[in-house]
């Protein structure tokens, strides 16, 4: 039987590298997107499999994908939403948005993956993080928090499912070349080119790479980990 796995937010950039790459190792892909319609389209057109509309910050939504699609060895918590600026013009609904996508998204997906998985003894999460964890980042300070947030749960989620041989790991992505950078101009890109050990800022499939890595049995004996894909920007 082909080993099963969902991508969130799979329509494009890191997701849909991931999504490419997880398939390219033998995994049936399931997609999920929000808005992003027509490249999560092609992308389930592209690797001949399913695609799942639902916003990751609802319950309800994620229950009804789960129902839908089925029981995942895997999950690939990929989805998540950025917000760049001073804290004091952030409002409260915006705060709230951030943290139930980024933090919220990944509680509300594992809480549906994880009977399946134990049921089996066996399941892989892998979670998205930041660098920005270990420097912070001006003008970053809540989404900084909502990354802080998923590096403790990823560790905690690897202690209390290890016994039901659950791997839970989480990839901390640097300065990869995206549409959530689109705000940065050509120059801040540069600057942080330069301040990265490898001289180059990463892209989708620096971090795709890893994310299939840790899925394969060559992880079998990794859980709560914290693996930088940032080129040596932070070290």
């Amino acid at each position: 039987m082909q080993k099963r796995a969902l991508v969130t937010g799979a329509s494009r950039g890191i997701g849909a590298a991931t999504a490419r790459a997880l398939a390219a190792e033998g995994w049936e892909v399931n997609i999920n997107y929000f808005q992003s319609e027509t490249q999560a389209a092609a992308l389930g057109k592209e690797l001949n499999t399913r695609i799942f509309r639902a916003d990751v910050a609802d319950p309800e939504q994620v229950q009804a994908m789960f129902h839908a699609m089925g029981p995942v060895e895997l999950l690939v918590n990929n989805a998540g939403i950025a917000w760049g600026g001073l804290i004091t013009d952030m409002t409260s609904a915006e705060w709230n948005r951030l943290f139930a996508v980024n933090v919220g998204g990944i509680f509300h997906c594992v809480r549906c993956a994880l009977p399946h998985m134990i049921h089996i003894k066996h399941g892989i999460i892998i979670n998205t993080t930041s660098v920005l964890m270990k420097a912070g980042g001006s003008c970053e300070a809540a989404y900084t928090a909502t990354k802080g947030a998923v590096e403790g749960l990823t560790k905690s989620l690897a202690r209390e499912l290890g016994p039901s041989g659950i791997r839970v790991n989480a990839i901390a992505p640097g300065c990869i070349e995206t549409d959530m950078l689109a705000s940065f101009t050509r120059e801040e890109l540069n600057a942080t080119a330069e301040s990265a050990a490898l001289g180059r800022n990463g892209y989708p499939e620096d971090v795709a790479s890893v994310t299939a890595m840790l899925a394969s049995d060559a992880c079998r004996f990794v859980t709560g980990a914290i693996i930088p894909a940032d080129g040596g920007l932070i070290l």
